[in-house]
Parts: C-alpha cells; sequence; structure tokens
C-alpha cells in the first residue's frame, strides 16, 4: 500500500522520496542541461524503469543497455516535455517502455532476416555437397598417387602432412639423417605432381 505523508506542504512517496511534481521539476533542469537534475532523477527513477524493461526483455544484459539508451534520450529530450501534456514520470516510463518493446522488434526483426537468408541459401547446400565430392575425389587421386611412390619417400610425406610431424620429427621417428628426409620429401613431392598433372 502507498502511503503519503506531507512535508513542507508538498506530498511525498514515503518508500522513494518522490514528491508528485519532483519528476516534472527535474525534467524541466535537464532540459535546461542540468546535470545534478540528470543524476537524481536518474536516482529516484532508475529502479523503476529497469524493472519495466526487465520485465519485458528478461535478458539483464541488454536490460541494463536500453536503460542506458533510455537515458540518453531523455537527456536529449527533456525538452520535448510538458508538464501541460501530463506527468514528468509517465512521459519517462513510456519512453523506457517503448524502447524495451523497439528492442523486442529489432532481435526479432534479425530472427526473421536470418530465416529469410537460410531459406535463400538452401539452394547453395547443393554446392557443399559438389566441392564434398570434389575434395573426395581429389583426396582419392593422391592416395593413389602416393602409393606410386617407393616407400621412403611416401612414409615421410603421410607423416609430414597426415601425422603433422615436422622433418626433425620424421628424421627422429624412422631413424634417417635429417638431410635424407628433406630429400625424400622434395623428390616425392615432385613425382607427386607429375603423377598428378601439377604444373611446378
Amino acid at each position: 500500500m502507498l502511503v503519503v505523508m506531507v512535508i513542507d506542504g508538498l506530498d511525498v512517496d514515503e518508500h522513494s522520496g518522490e514528491r508528485p511534481n519532483d519528476i516534472d521539476r527535474l525534467l524541466l533542469r535537464i532540459a535546461d542541461g542540468d546535470q545534478g537534475a540528470f543524476a537524481r532523477l536518474y536516482d529516484l527513477l532508475s529502479p523503476r524503469m529497469f524493472g519495466l524493461i526487465l520485465r519485458v526483455l528478461v535478458d539483464r544484459a541488454q536490460s541494463e543497455e536500453v536503460l542506458q539508451e533510455v537515458f540518453l534520450e531523455i537527456w536529449q529530450s527533456a525538452s520535448q516535455f510538458s508538464p501541460k501534456k501530463g506527468q514528468g514520470r509517465a512521459w519517462v516510463l513510456t519512453i523506457t517502455h517503448r524502447r524495451a518493446v523497439d528492442r523486442v522488434r529489432s532481435a526479432q526483426a534479425g530472427t526473421d532476416r536470418d530465416v529469410r537468408a537460410g531459406i535463400r541459401d538452401i539452394g547453395v547446400a547443393y554446392d557443399v555437397v559438389a566441392e564434398d565430392v570434389e575434395l573426395r575425389l581429389e583426396g582419392r587421386r593422391v592416395v593413389e598417387a602416393l602409393g606410386q611412390l617407393p616407400d621412403n619417400q611416401r612414409e615421410a610425406l603421410t607423416l609430414a602432412y597426415y601425422g603433422g610431424y615436422s622433418q626433425r620429427e620424421i628424421a627422429a621417428l624412422t631413424g634417417a639423417p635429417l638431410g635424407t628426409v628433406k630429400t625424400r620429401m622434395r623428390d616425392g613431392l615432385s613425382r607427386l605432381r607429375t603423377k598428378m598433372g601439377v604444373m611446378a
């Protein structure tokens, strides 16, 4: 239950210390560039505004972003507020709610765009399959060409390209000198290019 008491002849909300016309006055001072009034407005209304945004967005991080956007808008457009048209608190909360709803709509529009793009790009799946088939055929050709190399060249290339070993590691694994491993790999690659019809 809202408790209102009288201080200096003005009504004050016991929970927030806010007088009904305080927000109006603060907004008018903000319109004149009063940073202290802006800070006071923040102290008075930000918890209520954040609660409203959070109810709409649910996501806390996004709600914090929207709260910042709302206060920026208030700072920039306080001159548009007129006490004759309504209470300042209602004006602030209307902006707050509108911004939260805009964020939801924006997120939904982004999701809809992604879905439309995904549907439009379904045809690309064929290209992906074709590319996969091409790579597999190419891989088969490489395996066949490797099979035609001398054992020591095939071993060195297989360890390097399929095993991920360095030339020094291959030398240690095979017991061959490093210079020999380098020669085997160079000669093996040269033969592979020739067998696959690749120009050096």
